[in-house]
């Protein structure tokens, strides 16, 4: 192998393992678990001299230097306790600013220990649609707005196509925090967020909601269905002050590795534009 081949293998693994999610180092160096203590030779023969069998005086054993004490992990309440919690810290919260200072106090949820940064949101407070994801990505997890990574830049297209920016709408996430390797969120850990991202949606007060993907649908609207059977639906929401109507479409993400599902989002999108341009009754 030549050394440029040798080079391109090493970045096509680094590749690989950025993809996975293996994207932060940990330590320095990688601790040898496999390691023994050095074992007394053998005894030694001497055929020469006819000597019986004798055996060299053994070293002394070897004592491994003993390894820090690792700090032992934080005690996150159980699932039931943490819903609970998240609950009367979303009630409190009387602002957007005041929401996101009691996320950010919030230890509920195992990701936070594992994110980088807490993701709220981006956009205008004050819009009248209101995005809503199901958790940040790696691109999101380090600059902490959502929506900022390639799912984040098709979705700024989408919103130009019927003429949106990011000042016009509000986006967020369900989770707001990162899971590793950028996986689906449990049940468990939305059940515990979900608190949060409703009194979001009440201090908002949208006119329209859309739910990106499935685990938003699902843990907003309570929809169990396939999202290819119900994407633009319109399904009614209760912020907690007034119902808005919701719509279920497909994620960004989604569109990347499923480009010929587009064309549906683009409907669903029209239906978007065409409630914002209805005025209300």
């Amino acid at each position: 192998m030549t050394p440029n081949n040798r080079r391109q293998a090493a970045i096509d693994a680094l590749a690989f393992q950025f993809e996975a999610g293996v994207d932060i180092a940990l330590d320095e160096t990688a601790p040898d678990r496999f390691a023994e203590r050095p074992v007394a030779p053998k005894a030694v023969t001497s055929p020469s001299r006819g000597f019986e069998e004798t055996s060299r005086p053994a070293p002394p054993a070897f004592t491994p230097a003993p390894m820090p004490a690792a700090a032992p992990p934080p005690v996150l309440p159980g699932a039931e306790a943490a819903v609970t919690s998240a609950r009367k810290a979303a009630k409190s919260a009387a602002t957007l600013d005041a929401l996101r200072a009691e996320l950010a106090r919030f230890d509920g949820c195992a990701l936070k220990t594992t994110a980088m940064n807490l993701v709220f949101a981006d956009g205008n407070p004050a819009a009248r649609v209101m995005f809503v994801g199901e958790a940040p990505g790696a691109e999101e997890d380090r600059e902490g707005l959502p929506f900022v990574g390639r799912s984040g830049k098709l979705l700024d297209r989408m919103l130009a196509a019927i003429g949106l920016d990011r000042k016009q709408v509000y986006i967020a996430n369900i989770v707001p925090w990162r899971p590793p390797g950028n996986r689906t969120p449990t049940p468990q850990e939305s059940a515990i967020c979900l608190p949060f991202i409703k009194r979001q949606i009440e201090l908002v007060n949208p006119d329209f909601l859309v739910c990106l993907g499935k685990p938003s649908m699902q843990t907003l609207l309570g929809v169990q269905q396939g999202i290819r059977s119900v994407r633009g639906r319109w399904y009614d929401f209760d912020t907690g002050t007034r119902t808005i109507k919701a719509l279920v479409t497909f994620h960004p993400a989604y569109l990347l590795r499923s480009p010929l599902e587009k064309r549906h989002s683009w409907r669903d999108f029209l239906a978007l534009k065409k409630a914002l341009n209805t005025p209300s009754s």
